[in-house]
């Protein structure tokens, strides 16, 4: 098993609440609250659907809404918006939903279409505030009353849409349109929360002119968990296996954690029968089955060694899944009305899924997400590692692992194999930026006095870079402070051959690729505008990359001797969280954007994730790589020339093209491109 990234937090002493109760994510939100239109990006577990009540309620009660309107994507999401008791610990009004209203609670999948619009319909007439549905729901409702009474309907109302990423700014996509008439009617409140800013697709969640009008708070994952009590690190590791993945079960399930396991998509390479039947291969992997508890729907599994596991399958979409899912939301609870950690965290051992326990899926305990096969969605891949990044006492490591098809000789096509491993790695680098902290660069001067590292009162860290080019525009400026998440899952999604290859150098990735990410992206967009958008992308993409390396250099800790690491957050030890690894890095080395552009920010998951493969299946990888081989640009030889003129001149002569370096030899290509080229200009232009 090879572990792509793990990253360690630091710890500010666990979650504080102010005299509201609110924590601090909660509080950002609520200072924002007379906003008409609020856009609030934050992880997991962060309480997106508590800081959604406090704003709510204000609305209600100081801002002349009328309705609350709660749209969750599936039932299951909807226990997070039940009644919610506030004023003990604060907070000057509880959060009430009627139970009739709440129709996730009340069994919302089991009903028509036509009851569950009716039962919208009555809540729009009467004087209840909150209710509680699906998107698709409240889509349907949107439409039949918006028929008989016009979008005028909806003035006055907040309508609250949770996991936004599934808004969508194509025409096809409905929720999106009716998201665009109320944003232009501009008499309905709208506060959209999500924990995954990007579809994993190529369409935007927001057209530019209708993310404009949104108030956005952001909260990232870093700030989340650098506030834990419990969790202190999350690794993120890929396992290979031969043949079937049944296999390899043994090898990564570790039975004594508390572990989801997603098994393959149907239809995908890695699913190798009938649903059912894997998830029974799985359970005689673990053991044997010995029957299910009766209370719960809980399959049980013998070990070896005797003890007996609870296993929630999810996977089995007969009448008793209903059961086991509301077992699996039901908390134990003590005497004192509290979670009984202990009889909690005993209540279920394994969760096996499919398309379930995905996103909104709360189980706290999770200490293990197993995804087995590869998953094309960025989105699917964040949504599922964040399962297992909330924090619980005892909870101190969190493991997210992909157990994928070695692309080995077995393999029917080679090539397309190379192609999902490298999907599959474009994962852990998408992880690594989500899970790091809320970056701002700017451009730092001979001189400049300022802390070189230094966190602002939004959370953001900012750095200072020698010869970076900040936003010339309020344009570019925007996109830097606003998409960057965006552009950097775009940036993930397109590692291919062309980024990781032997023969590619780093100024491909960071300079021709991500420059092509960023034109696509956006439209009339200055030269100007698009190197200071790519600037940033790229530093973004390598920073933490540049720190680890670093940290990992024997003579590094020498030269960061004199800054050990503290400050007034970490108490009186050293801190080697995140934040302060970069800080060290920074510390010791000067920082400029062509030390940036000299790193190719992709090639490094491709390394470690190599060192899993015998000399063998690497040489095939290799081989696959170069049957791929990209045929040189003009865009690519421009970028290469510089490089060739510095090989030119510390080797004394021209890039070799029967050179047994593979860069080199790209390098000699990207020589004989120019002058060809040249040699056709000189031609045109006798004639």
């Amino acid at each position: 098993m090879v572990d792509l990234i793990k990253m360690t937090y630091g710890s500010k002493g666990g979650p504080r609440s102010n005299a509201l109760g609110m924590r601090e994510m909660q509080a950002r939100v609520y200072e924002a609250r007379a906003a008409q239109f609020i856009l609030l990006k934050a992880p997991p577990a962060a309480g997106k659907s508590r800081a959604l009540m406090f704003v709510a309620l204000d609305k209600l009660e100081n801002q002349g809404v009328k309705k609350a309107i709660v749209a969750v994507p599936e039932t299951s999401i909807g226990g997070s918006f039940k009644s919610t008791d506030l004023t003990s610990f604060g907070f000057h009004r509880d959060w009430v939903v009627n139970e009739r209203w709440n129709l996730c609670l009340s069994g919302e999948e089991g009903k028509a279409k036509a009851q569950k619009v009716k039962t919208f319909e009555d809540f729009m007439g009467s004087e209840d505030e909150v209710i509680v549905c699906t998107h698709a729901t409240f889509r349907f409702a949107f439409e039949e009353i918006v028929a008989k009474r016009g979008i005028e309907a909806f003035d006055d109302c907040l309508i609250a849409i949770d996991e936004f990423h599934h808004v969508a700014a194509s025409d096809d996509n409905r929720l999106g349109e009716i998201l665009r008439r109320l944003l232009n009617r501009e008499k309905a409140h709208v506060m959209a929360m999500t924990g995954s800013y990007f579809r994993g697709d190529s369409v935007p969640v927001l057209r530019p002119e209708d993310e404009a009008r949104f108030r956005s708070i952001t909260y990232s994952y870093y700030e989340q968990i650098e506030g834990y009590e419990h969790l202190k690190s999350l690794g993120i590791s890929y396992a290979f296996y031969r043949g079937r993945y049944i296999s390899a079960i043994k090898d990564v399930l570790d039975t004594d954690l508390k572990t989801i396991i997603h098994i393959p998509h149907r239809g995908s390479a890695e699913a190798f029968g009938e649903k059912h039947d894997e998830v029974g291969k799985i359970y005689d992997a673990i053991g044997e089955h010995i029957g299910h508890d009766p209370e719960t729907g809980f399959d049980l599994v013998r070990r070896e060694d005797g003890r007996v596991l609870k296993i929630a399958d999810l996977v089995d979409d007969g009448p008793e899944r209903d059961g086991v899912k509301a077992a699996l939301q039901a908390e134990i609870q003590g005497e004192d009305g509290k979670r009984d950690d202990a009889a909690d965290r005993a209540k279920v051992d394994l969760i096996v899924a499919l398309g379930m326990a995905k996103e909104g899926f709360d189980w706290v305990w999770c200490e293990h997400a197993l995804t087995i096969g590869y998953r094309n969605s960025l989105t699917e891949i964040v949504q599922i590692v964040g399962r297992a990044t909330r924090d619980a006492p005892g909870k101190f490591h969190a493991q997210f692992t992909n157990l994928v098809a070695e692309p080995g000789v077995e393999t029917t096509v080679v090539a397309d194999a190379v192609n999902d491993m490298l999907k599959a790695i474009s994962g852990a680098l998408l992880m690594e930026q989500v899970l790091a902290p809320n970056f701002r660069f700017y451009r730092r001067e001979d001189g400049d006095i300022r802390e070189p590292v230094h966190v602002d009162k939004e959370g953001r860290v900012n750095i200072g870079i020698g010869g970076l080019l900040e936003p010339p525009t309020p344009r570019a400026r925007a996109i830097v402070e606003d998409d960057m998440q965006d552009l950097v899952a775009k940036a993930c999604q397109a590692m291919d051959r062309r980024v990781v290859a032997d023969d590619v150098a780093p100024e491909v990735a960071t300079q021709l690729v991500l420059t092509e990410i960023v034109e696509k992206s956006y439209e009339n967009l200055t030269a100007e505008e698009t190197e200071a958008i790519r600037q940033d992308l790229a530093a973004r993409m390598n920073l933490i990359g540049m720190a680890k390396r670093h940290e990992d250099n024997p003579g590094f800790n020498d030269q960061a001797e004199a800054f050990n690491g503290k400050n007034e957050e970490d108490g009186d030890g050293p801190n080697h969280s995140l934040l302060n690894m970069v800080k060290r890095f920074i510390n010791v080395r000067e920082l400029d954007i062509d030390l940036i552009d000299s790193i190719n920010p992709f090639r490094e998951g491709f390394d470690v994730a190599s060192r899993a493969f015998d000399a063998p299946l690497l040489k095939n990888i290799q081989s696959a790589m170069v049957a791929q081989r990209i045929q040189m640009s003009e865009d690519e030889a421009l970028v290469l020339w510089p490089r060739i003129k510095r090989f030119t001149k510390q080797e004394g002569r021209a890039p070799n093209p029967h050179s047994e370096d593979p860069l080199e030899k790209r390098l000699a290509e990207a020589h004989a491109y120019v002058r060809a080229k040249k040699a056709e200009r000189l031609r045109a232009a006798a004639v």
